[in-house]
């Protein structure tokens, strides 16, 4: 499979999450980005266009495994959103499969309080 193809399969996946998932201010959505290095997650107002808590690999996690890396940014951004009082989440895996660092982020931020 080209490069093209897989490409293609994320954004018509994402599409279809999105006509589903829609952030309110009272459950707004946990947005994740995947690279191949890091992971990015953000916790988004859709009605207000606004980002309300964001966590990252970026931010200094000193670990050897990815997998490892992205639990402790769904830790993290779960004890970030509840300092802010936001409890329930909508979860966007942003056209990624759910497993590996995917899962592992939300499972972190389940097991620190989300509730998605």
């Amino acid at each position: 499979m080209s490069k093209y193809w897989k490409e293609e399969a994320k954004t018509r996946r994402h599409k279809r999450v999105r006509k589903k998932v829609a952030g309110l201010s009272s459950r707004p959505r946990l947005c994740v980005y995947r690279s191949n290095k890091n992971i990015y997650a953000q916790i988004i107002d859709d009605v207000k266009r606004v980002t309300l808590v964001s966590a990252s690999t970026l931010e200094k996690i000193d670990e050897k495994n990815k997998v490892e890396d992205s639990y402790k940014v769904g830790s993290l951004i779960a004890k970030r959103a509840l300092e802010k009082g936001i409890k329930e989440v909508v979860f966007d895996r942003g056209g990624n499969l759910y497993h590996g660092r995917v899962k592992a982020l939300a499972d972190g931020a389940r097991e620190n309080g989300l509730v998605f």
